[in-house]
């Protein structure tokens, strides 16, 4: 189904293309009918990386979450790093609604994004991310014609989330990790951010900017959406 607010498809560095080990994970991925909300978390490791050297990083986070965690794959769907590239999580297609392990009771029907680094409070956050992580939001949701800066209904399905399973609760189309779970994720830096990123990635999907937002779509994203009108 063709919605009247898409945003471009951002280019992914595929698990292929960062050697991931397709041996270490269950072969069998698990899917949605689509991608209603995104959850933002950060991934809580070291800042000051090379971003040459991420791969190597995502490798690491990926034998822990599987060994160590025990969650089959990566928990996240997508990881962005500070110089804005995007990578593909967990495996079944990036296109597709894949169930992650990202944010317990609310993994269903929802796509996680983990910045590469930890952003508790005072950290910067780079603008190379921020505006990938709104790019990544924008085209997830416009596949099921969510706007970004909208509200949504979820249930919950485990009693360890914030909420009891069978609760219905609303979120942000883009919310942070600490919205759903008990925790500090994505970082008081990141997470204040957010309402920033919910502005660009509307304005990617060529949405009119809410009088009430208080974020101006930055330019470098002005000329990337009107390059794909």
């Amino acid at each position: 189904m063709a919605f009247p607010h898409s945003a471009p498809r951002p280019a992914i560095v595929s698990r292929t293309q960062w050697r991931a080990d397709e041996t270490q994970r269950d072969p069998h991925a698990h899917y949605a009918e689509g991608v209603a909300a995104v959850f933002i978390h950060h991934t809580d490791t070291p800042n000051d990386y090379a971003c040459a050297d991420v791969p190597r990083t995502l490798r690491n986070l990926y034998t822990g979450q599987t060994r160590d965690q025990r969650w089959g794959d990566l928990g996240y769907n997508f990881l962005v790093d500070k110089c804005g590239t995007i990578y593909e999580g967990r495996a079944g297609g990036a296109d597709r609604p894949v169930i992650g392990s990202h944010t317990i009771g609310f993994n269903q029907g929802t796509a996680g994004i983990a910045a590469i680094g930890t952003f508790g409070r005072g950290t910067p956050v780079p603008a190379a991310m921020e505006h990938a992580i709104a790019a990544l939001a924008a085209w997830k949701l416009s596949l099921r014609g969510i706007d970004p800066t909208s509200k949504v209904r979820l249930t919950s399905t485990n009693d360890k989330s914030r909420y009891t399973k069978g609760t219905s609760a609303e979120f942000d189309a883009i919310s942070g990790h600490r919205d759903g779970y008990a925790t500090d994720c994505p970082g008081e830096a990141l997470f204040a951010r957010l309402p920033a990123i919910r502005t660009m990635a509307a304005g990617l999907q060529g949405r009119p900017p809410r009088a009430s937002s208080g974020a101006e779509l930055p330019t470098a994203l002005q000329s990337l959406h009107r390059g794909s009108q």
